[in-house]
């Protein structure tokens, strides 16, 4: 089985993710917030320290912040 640089199981506590609990910790504008500073720390640092691994978490969060904000568009949120 390949290991999951992303989502590893250290982030998951029975059926709750560490990204769930956070998001339920913190207003929709936080949360995109949150995103957002992940995105730009991933970008930030990849060339110095992980490299692609750093780029496909870049990627994990752009992604999420992008299906957030279109979930949230489409509600009329």
């Amino acid at each position: 089985m390949e290991k999951d640089a992303i989502n590893p199981n250290h982030y998951k506590t029975g059926d709750v993710e560490a990204i769930e609990a956070i998001k339920a910790s913190m207003t929709q504008e936080a949360f995109y917030g949150y995103l957002k500073g992940n995105v730009l720390k991933y970008v930030w640092r990849f060339e110095k320290k992980n490299r692609l691994e750093d780029l496909k978490k870049a990627n994990w969060y752009l992604t999420r912040l992008t299906n957030e904000y279109q979930a949230n568009t489409i509600q009329g949120l």
